[in-house]
């Protein structure tokens, strides 16, 4: 059987820059090096595409890493119709799998530039990326879709203060504000007064231009993992359980206190409520056109039992503790194979090029 050339993109002109490059560590570990020729592209900070060509890429040591960016002597061009280049030479390409993070990258940007080459790659079309990536447009699909929401008020830097005061008024102390379109919990923060609720507006809206305030709820974060293109495999949800130093899971918890939170691949709930969040997860997924994998991530009221959708990630963490894929494993797919499916879906799909009609 030929080789499939596998092109890995990671790094990227986000916030999550970092997290993308630990994730690429992982994903290229373990990579079957009998069934691909594995390229990999490193994304720079401000969005130069360098091909590496450092021979770490091909056995990569145990552990956790973070993978560097060494600046290639022409950068990477992605062209219109005829796929990625480097130095006047066209790279062979099969599938790209962006191992990438947050806005320019995650949001539909990304995936519109790789349809445009005419390139399969892993994850959500542009559709399902950019509603996906938006919280607020996410939330208010699901909602006309019927299913449990936070409710929410969305601010931008040219609204007044009584947008904040009218948020305050519908939902009291303490409030949630976080940016509308960030992931790994960039910008996000809690409110309890008006001038705490100022200063997390303003840090949300370093991070994008519109924000969500919600009511700040006394919650288990659960997640489930949700894989497949128009046939859609739903894994059992898994647990954060953040320590008592974060208020929530937030970015130091998640990658920079080792001991920031408990991580339960199979979460402690019920059959009735185990089968709830699997389906809605179903429902929330295609309700955004997601294709290829999301992470969907719920709160379920401590006093209430509650169960609300929060989000929904279109290219998720795969770090060495990232929950997608030790969901994904605890529901019987491992690692190597789950990056098998993938790749498949995505060459399934095919690059969204649709020719022009007269």
């Amino acid at each position: 059987m030929d080789k499939l050339h596998l092109t890995v993109l990671y790094g990227g002109n986000s916030g999550e820059h970092e997290v993308s490059r630990r994730s690429a560590a992982s994903v290229l570990r373990h990579l079957d090096r009998d069934r691909y020729v594995v390229t990999a592209i490193g994304i720079s900070r401000d969005g130069v595409w360098h091909l590496q060509r450092d021979p770490v890429f091909e056995t990569l040591p145990s552990g956790d890493l973070s993978l560097t960016i060494v600046p290639s002597d022409h950068p990477v061009a992605i062209v219109p119709a005829a796929g990625l280049w480097h130095g006047g030479v066209r790279l062979a390409v099969d599938c790209v799998f962006p191992v990438l993070h947050g806005t320019h990258c995650e949001d539909g940007q990304l995936q519109g530039a790789l349809d445009t080459a005419g390139l399969p790659y892993v994850g959500a079309g542009v559709l399902g990326s950019s509603a996906a990536m938006d919280k607020a447009v996410a939330k208010s699909l699901w909602r006309d879709a019927g299913l449990p929401i936070v409710d929410f008020r969305v601010v931008d830097a040219n609204d007044g203060l009584d947008v904040l005061a009218e948020a305050q008024q519908a939902f009291g102390w303490p409030l949630f504000v976080k940016p509308c379109s960030a992931g790994s919990s960039l910008g996000a923060s809690r409110a309890n007064t008006p001038a705490e609720l100022q200063t997390a507006l303003a840090e949300a809206l370093r991070h994008d231009r519109r924000a969500l305030i919600e009511p700040c709820l006394d919650v288990r974060e659960l997640e489930c993992s949700v894989l497949g293109n128009g046939e859609i495999t739903v894994f059992p949800p898994g647990e954060i359980v953040p320590n008592a130093a974060h208020a929530f899971y937030d970015y130091e918890a998640k990658y920079a206190d080792p001991d920031g939170a408990s991580l339960h691949a199979v979460a402690l709930v019920d059959a009735t409520l185990q089968q709830s969040i699997m389906d809605i997860a179903r429902a929330a997924y295609a309700a955004v056109r997601c294709e290829g994998l999301g992470r969907v991530d719920f709160f379920v009221d401590k006093k209430t039992g509650q169960l609300f959708l929060n989000e929904i990630n279109t290219l998720p963490g795969f770090t060495s503790i990232s929950m997608y894929p030790r969901m994904c494993e605890a529901g019987g797919l491992g690692y190597a194979d789950l990056l098998d499916r993938l790749v498949g879906l995505a060459l399934e799909r095919g690059p969204a090029i649709r020719a022009s009609r007269p």
